[in-house]
């Protein structure tokens, strides 16, 4: 499992460009129009919902973000992460990051 995410997130690595910009998760959620097509980092706690199957990271305040591909995000369930990707917004889609890296926090 773990050489298979890593392998998305190396393949996932090409696809950014300069350097990604430091953004809590409530500003995501604030102002996600702001943020829509920049490369960010932010962190949270990997959660999961079953139907439809989907992944976020969350903050205290249950501000949320999307995360994909979903293959990355689920061996860290319940983790608290760092996350660099690229920040989409669609009104009646939501927030989402499509991931070029997920690091876990803390002790590993």
């Amino acid at each position: 499992m773990r050489v298979m995410m890593a392998a998305v997130l190396l393949a996932l690595a090409g696809c950014g460009g300069g350097e990604a910009r430091e953004v809590p998760l409530q500003m995501l959620a604030s102002d996600p129009q702001g943020f829509d097509g920049q490369r960010v980092t932010t962190q949270g706690v990997v959660r999961r919902f079953e139907a439809p199957l989907h992944y976020w990271i969350e903050d205290a305040a249950l501000n949320r973000v999307e995360l994909f591909p979903q293959e990355a995000a689920a061996p860290l369930l319940g983790r608290e992460v760092r996350v660099v990707g690229t920040f989409r917004y669609a009104p009646g889609e939501g927030r989402s990051l499509s991931l070029e890296t997920i690091s876990p926090l803390g002790g590993d």
